[in-house]
């Protein structure tokens, strides 16, 4: 089994957390001369002079009846990026410790990694954008934790769900699943997996199917033990008053949720057939996401043209596996139009 504590690093499992003011009261109300806030009220006058609660203890009550999932399992982080920061300076010991990714992938993972001076052993992804698992247990024992995302960004792609338990089963250290692009694909969850596996993370977001990038609202669903060790290090409000309210009112809103995600779905496939006619095009990947990663016979003065029209994709050239390729999300109707009528005019 599994020992998180140890896999933690010592001065974390020592260290002291700071004690807000709202940490030594659980009342919800009262006369709070507490936390040196401004008592008379806020310049906006609206009810913003009071810190947030730093337990989030409201919103994740909503977060997990709706996802079937316990409290003491949800840690709620400044977008998913705080999490995959906090994880890698909970369990990896700067300069010595190693995490693992699986490129093409979301670049956060190693530029956080770079930033807390961890290195990062890249496996490569195979051809068809799938684990080469044998060549992930020959880099496993220098590695404390391996990052998977899956729908995979850029590629947009599952990642087949026999290799990823393979891994957790012989993995001795986390298992990070970025589930960021989940609910455009029919495939499920780990999130019911999660009391088989005390080693596994599941990251999930409020940014894509919620639309709600802007309020930066990221989920980490784990091993109880893994919360309360980020909970420990991270900062005491790192979720605002603003951000726990409107994810609270947006909770109320899941048929909204899923008739945009099905919007998003119609598009998919109509923007996926437009563009498998054009002659500059060679390749659309499949997707299980609400992007298409795009192989164009010239990928960056498409991009230029692009740019020059006002229509910004992002291009994926440089990655490995992603010659000449542009990741483009899903946009609204009449934008998908404009992007392919831009295209049916370039002459590169």
């Amino acid at each position: 089994m599994l020992d998180i504590q140890q896999l933690a690093r010592k001065n974390v499992r020592e260290l002291k957390p700071y004690s807000c003011a709202r940490d030594e009261y659980n009342g919800d109300t009262g006369i709070f001369l507490d936390a040196n806030e401004n008592s008379i009220g806020s310049v906006l006058n609206i009810d913003l002079n009071r810190y947030p609660d730093p337990r989030q203890i409201e919103l994740k009550a909503r977060i997990t009846t709706i996802k079937g999932s316990e409290m003491d399992r949800l840690f709620l982080g400044n977008g998913s990026d705080e999490v995959i920061d906090l994880l890698i300076r909970v369990f990896c010991e700067p300069a010595d410790d190693k995490i693992m990714i699986l490129p093409p992938t979301y670049g956060m993972y190693k530029v956080a990694a770079d930033i807390n001076n961890v290195a990062v052993v890249e496996v490569p992804l195979t051809s068809d954008f799938q684990i080469d698992t044998g060549l992930v247990f020959r880099n496993t024992d220098s590695a404390k934790l391996i990052f998977i995302c899956s729908p995979n960004n850029p590629t947009g792609n599952c990642l087949r769900e026999a290799d990823i338990k393979t891994i957790m089963e012989k993995f001795n250290g986390l298992i990070i699943i970025d589930e960021a692009y989940i609910d455009f694909t029919p495939k499920k969850s780990w999130l019911p997996k999660l009391n088989q596996y005390p080693n596994l993370v599941i990251m999930q977001t409020f940014s894509k199917a919620w639309g709600l990038a802007s309020i930066r609202l990221g989920m980490a669903f784990a091993d109880p033990q893994i919360v309360e060790l980020l909970t420990k290090i991270k900062y005491p409000y790192n979720v605002n008053g603003a951000t726990q309210q409107l994810a609270l009112e947006a909770l109320s809103y899941g048929d909204k949720k899923n008739d945009l995600v099905a919007q998003i779905l119609t598009e998919r496939e109509a923007l996926i057939k437009q563009l498998e006619k054009l002659k500059i095009v060679e390749k659309v990947y499949p997707t299980d996401a609400n992007f298409v990663l795009v192989k164009f016979q010239r990928a960056k003065p498409v991009f230029d043209f692009l740019i020059e029209k006002q229509i910004v994709v992002r291009d994926r050239s440089q990655m490995i596996r992603c010659d000449n390729s542009l990741r483009i999300t899903v946009g609204a109707a009449e934008e998908n139009k404009k992007l392919i009528d831009a295209l049916k005019i370039y002459r590169g």
